[in-house]
């Protein structure tokens, strides 16, 4: 709380107005505006107490202090950037994600009328991948239970099981499995 100011008498033969015991600049500085007097500005002090060293170390804590500060502040920006970004990913996934039907009507189309379809859903392709989609390519391959689900099987040779047709496309997102495909497979 700021203690309010004390009265001061102003000083009624003084022709400015000053308070009693008061300097005016005119004092100090001359007409050039430069300090005449430097003793008239910092008077007689003793700096023979001074602890220099218990200063110095003052000034290195806070010194510190504010390198941890603007550390913590560079670290805090970093942080929120980085947090940002993946929520505009996350976002961009899920608008991706609910595409996705929209792309199976497309395939399905496309099945029944390839030179109609076909330049809608390459294009649809092209900007969605541009953006992170990427179609899963997984048939005649070894199956992947993490990004894929086998719905039928047939046995074959008793190998390893292969993907021997896509049933429904599985896509990924940036690296991350959006929607695993459905699959035969074959031993």
């Amino acid at each position: 709380m700021v203690d309010p100011p004390e009265k001061r008498d102003i000083d009624d033969d003084s022709p400015d107005g000053t308070v009693s015991g008061e300097s005016t600049s005119d004092d100090v500085v001359g007409a050039s505006g430069e300090i005449d007097d430097f003793e008239a500005i910092i008077g007689d002090l003793d700096y023979s107490d001074v602890d220099v060293p218990a200063l110095l170390a003052e000034r290195e804590e806070y010194k510190g202090m504010v390198q941890r500060i603007q550390a913590d502040f560079d670290n805090y920006r970093k942080r929120a950037a980085a947090q940002s970004l993946a929520e505009a990913d996350r976002a961009a996934g899920r608008l991706a994600e609910a595409l996705l039907p929209v792309l199976d009507a497309t395939e399905a189309a496309f099945v029944r009328h390839p030179d109609e379809v076909g330049p809608l859903l390459n294009q649809m392709l092209v900007e969605l991948k541009r953006h992170g989609l990427e179609v899963l390519d997984l048939e005649n391959k070894p199956f992947d239970p993490e990004v894929a689900e086998a719905v039928a099987h047939e046995p074959g040779d008793g190998g390893e099981p292969i993907v021997t047709e896509v049933l429904r496309t599985g896509y990924t997102w940036k690296g991350k499995v959006l929607r695993a495909a459905m699959v035969r497979t074959k031993d």
